[in-house]
């Protein structure tokens, strides 16, 4: 799969039928609103990975997520000497199972595939660590996914 085939599926909306079809890399490729992301993932040699058996629970920033961060920051990442770095970040968006909202409590933690723990706060609306929860249980055929408004980033180690 190609940026381009990406750019050309940007119409497709999600559909929880056809949605749970798809894995979740197709999931994301088919929406449009994850080029960046799905751009990331193949970068980061991971689309094999996110299209194997699971159960994940992706928590997927949009392209305005990516957007928001500093300029040159994707660019960056997307660099092959970057590709350890930018391999964490997508981790950390990556819990193993499939947790879907009902599953969610205040304040919980999950194990992040990159290893370093999320927060789960209920308080005001859904949010993991500091981006909100904009549309949650997208059903895949290998998981769910979450998509939120911001990207996450790992703790420095």
């Amino acid at each position: 799969k190609t940026v381009m085939a990406v750019a050309m599926a940007a119409t497709f909306s999600f559909s929880a039928a056809k949605a749970s079809e798809k894995d979740i890399v197709d999931t994301a490729v088919s929406a449009g609103s994850f080029e960046t992301l799905v751009a990331a993932v193949q970068a980061a040699g991971l689309v094999e990975t996110l299209q194997g058996d699971g159960p994940f629970t992706v928590f997927a920033p949009t392209d305005e997520a990516f957007a928001a961060l500093p300029e040159g920051t994707v660019e960056n990442l997307l660099k092959p000497e970057n590709r350890d770095q930018l391999t964490a970040i997508l981790t950390y968006h990556v819990v193993p199972g499939k947790v879907m909202s009902t599953d969610l409590s205040d304040d919980m933690t999950a194990a992040t595939v990159q290893g370093a723990p999320i927060t789960i706060d209920l308080d005001n609306g859904v949010r993991v660590n500091t981006a909100s929860v904009v549309t949650a249980d997208i059903e895949t055929s290998n998981g769910v996914i979450h998509v939120i408004n911001s990207v996450i980033l790992p703790p420095e180690s």
